[in-house]
């Protein structure tokens, strides 16, 4: 099991920095072609603005939330995760 994120920082132009409980942080990324079907809401700015941290996970209102094994193994490997 992957360290839960403990910190989120809401970044211009749909991104977000995350820091896990084991220091690791970096950059999540999101192109607008990837928000589609759950994640079309976070195309409004308020919604976007909404992120909070949940039992360790990146969340929104409406159940989105990022699944944080692959969210830190992809910023662990590269120190971001561009979701596309």
């Amino acid at each position: 099991m992957e360290p839960d994120v403990v910190d989120i920082k809401i970044l211009p132009a749909l991104a977000l920095w995350v820091q896990f409980a084991d220091g690791t942080s970096g950059k999540v990324q999101f192109h607008t072609s990837h928000l589609t079907g759950i994640f079309e809401a976070l195309l409004d700015p308020d919604m976007f603005q909404q992120a909070h941290i949940e039992s360790g996970a990146v969340t929104w209102p409406g159940q989105i939330d990022l699944a944080p094994d692959t969210l830190y193994q992809a910023i662990k490997a590269h120190g971001e995760w561009v979701l596309r």
